[in-house]
């Protein structure tokens, strides 16, 4: 197995991928809306996916946050909030914003675990600095990190309440980026202790199965490298300030805040201390040259893949899957409705 996520060009495989994932044995896939017609069609993809390697639990993701970040989208899914909505309930009635935000992500993961979707790529605990760029913007959970990890924690519980895994994003902290990392590389001059902000709601949930590293360069830690590709940042602040122990992905590696081609920063993200190297965009050349560019995942890797994996499993069939989702709506919008009242 090589340490990857790959993308799919379309609503079902090419003879091309086919072979070459069944060659390649990548840990995983990543879906995007171009990979989404219908529920029926999806979850064929996915059941062909685990069919093509054998395993009954595949690491198969989506970003599929609500608000702007959705891959799958209205009609055929529901429409799902923004995560500043419950930063605003929060401002009201914490313990009500905080069980909405449970409620959503056990309905938006129910939606997950039907087709056949193990991970979303989600919640995000950047911490919301004033001045920032709206990459982050409505996304985020707030701009006090124990708030911020008190929702974010109720949402990974919603999700594994459902049999899907959240994913905490973009560690070390994407809240204070003056750019947006897909188009440009993001520098953070914060010091060190400014810093301890946006590292404090990760540390509280360094526990968390999954996560995913940002594309920024912080110069009190490395003035040179993004932590993506930052052996200092992911060994020294990730893995031991924070305390993470989880499964540890990169960012999408076609972004623009990266140099080289797609295969060396593949290479450079492995190399740092990524678990896994995400490439998005289903480019053959790129997927072939990651496959040649990067090491078999070690026993380290795997283990950690397994565990993240391991609370993964089906939703609930046919009508009690429908009966439990419109119940957990209905709830959702009754305690988001009290900042109205």
């Amino acid at each position: 197995m090589i340490p990857a996520l790959f993308g799919l060009s379309g609503l079902t495989l090419t003879a091309d991928e086919r072979a070459f994932f069944r060659d390649a044995d990548p840990a995983g896939y990543v879906l995007f809306g171009r990979n989404a017609q219908s529920r029926e069609q999806v979850r064929a993809l996915t059941d062909e996916l685990r069919s093509l390697h054998g395993r009954d639990r595949l690491f198969i993701c989506v970003d599929q946050e609500g608000g702007r970040v959705v891959r799958l989208k209205p009609p055929v899914w529901p429409k799902y909030p923004p995560g500043e909505v419950f930063d605003r309930l929060y401002d009201l009635a914490p313990a009500s914003a905080i069980e909405a935000a449970r409620a959503n992500a056990h309905a938006l993961g129910l939606d997950l675990a039907e087709a056949g979707i193990t991970v979303d790529l989600h919640p995000s605990l950047d911490v919301r600095q004033p001045g920032a760029h709206d990459v982050v913007g409505d996304r985020a959970l707030g701009s006090e990190p124990m708030r911020v990890a008190a929702l974010a924690r109720a949402i990974l519980d919603g999700f594994a309440r459902a049999g899907a895994a959240g994913c905490i994003k973009h560690i070390p902290g994407h809240g204070r980026a003056m750019a947006d990392s897909h188009k440009e590389l993001p520098t953070v001059t914060a010091s060190a202790e400014e810093l301890e902000l946006d590292i404090a709601p990760f540390r509280t949930l360094a526990s968390a199965p999954i996560g995913m590293t940002a594309h920024v360069r912080y110069t009190a830690w490395d003035d040179e490298n993004p932590a993506t590709l930052s052996p200092f940042v992911v060994g020294e602040v990730i893995r031991k300030r924070i305390g993470f122990t989880g499964l540890l992905m990169s960012d999408d590696l076609d972004m623009e805040a990266l140099s080289g081609t797609v295969p060396e920063r593949a290479a450079g993200a492995i190399a740092a201390g990524c678990d896994l190297a995400l490439n998005c965009w289903a480019k053959m050349d790129d997927m072939v040259g990651i496959a040649k560019a990067v090491p078999v995942m070690g026993a380290q890797g795997l283990a950690r893949l397994d565990t993240a994996l391991a609370a993964t499993g089906e939703a609930l069939p046919g009508p009690d899957h429908a009966t439990l989702h419109a119940t957990l709506i209905a709830q959702r919008d009754a305690l988001l409705a009290l900042q109205a009242a």
